[in-house]
């Protein structure tokens, strides 16, 4: 069953993040079926990503993953990554 989520994070360095954007499609494919980037129109270094999620077990299980922490320090990636689930009214 897919879910749209919304992830939350900032960034050290916004140009040098973006240029990661085809190891993100890589590295989160086996949880996503494709996701929307945005950037905060009074933060630069602020960036919301809506995604399409799959399986979000495997979504949490690859942003936790010792062996992503490189690629997020590479990315600039700062902590927290916040995600927000639909809420059904």
């Amino acid at each position: 069953m897919m879910t749209t989520i919304v992830a939350r994070h900032k960034v050290g360095d916004f140009d040098t993040w973006l240029k990661g954007h085809e190891d993100r499609k890589r590295v989160f494919a086996p949880a996503i079926s494709s996701f929307k980037t945005y950037r905060d129109a009074n933060d630069p270094n602020s960036i919301a990503l809506v995604i399409e999620v799959t399986d979000m077990e495997k979504l949490q299980s690859i942003i936790d993953d010792p062996a992503n922490a490189e690629l997020q320090k590479k990315h600039t990636v700062l902590r927290p990554i916040t995600i927000s689930l639909p809420v059904d009214i």
